[in-house]
């Protein structure tokens, strides 16, 4: 079984991708660094992939192998998956859209997790963790809930409230806002920027 911890900078980004579109699921990808040993995964960024057609499709799958090369070059590992309902009060993993894609990773890495987005908590006076964090533990092939912290997380959890008020979540571009634009970034870099110089104010 393996436990999990969330940097900030992944946690602010799922947030700010399921603030962005609050009446539309959305997912998204979580990496790791591909050195993690250990019963303890550090998840360090997440890649926001679709607000539109979440389930495994072609385009799904050109941006898995996208964010697998991304991954790659950058000495991280796709680790885990992300999902926000689209109805306010589905936050079991029943119901979490385009499992599937979340099955996959963990047929490529054993200690993946499935993260799912609490809406309910995702509002602006942000004071605990809006998120549940599965594991695939066994052969049983079933997800259940897992241990994890959030990085810094009282700090964490001020800085997303600050930048939620002020509207940083319509920043974030996901793989949906690349295929209408290419030149939309979906590494996000200008935001991953913005999270860096604002961690080194706390």
């Amino acid at each position: 079984m393996c436990d999990y911890k969330i940097s900030d900078r992944a946690y602010t980004k799922l947030i700010f991708h399921a603030a962005k579109y609050p009446h539309q699921a959305v997912n998204g990808l979580l990496l790791a660094d591909k050195t993690s040993k250990g019963s303890l995964l550090e998840i360090v960024d997440a890649i926001p992939l679709f607000h539109q057609c979440l389930h495994v499709t072609p385009m799904a799958e050109v941006a898995l192998m996208q964010i697998d090369a991304y991954a790659e070059q950058e000495g991280l590992v796709i680790a885990g998956y992300y999902a926000a309902p689209e109805n306010f009060y589905d936050n079991q993993i029943d119901k979490a859209p385009a499992v599937k894609i979340a099955d996959k990773i963990q047929d490529n890495f054993k200690n993946a997790c499935l993260v799912l987005v609490d809406n309910k908590l995702v509002t602006l006076e942000h004071d605990r963790a809006a998120i549940q964090v599965y594991t695939c533990a066994g052969d049983s092939g079933r997800w259940s809930k897992a241990k994890f912290t959030l990085s810094q997380s009282a700090q964490t959890l001020e800085g997303v409230s600050l930048l939620l008020k002020r509207g940083a979540m319509r920043d974030v571009i996901d793989f949906d806002n690349h295929l209408d634009n290419p030149e939309n970034d979906w590494t996000n870099d200008f935001l991953n920027q913005s999270l860096n110089d604002l961690q080194k104010l706390y």
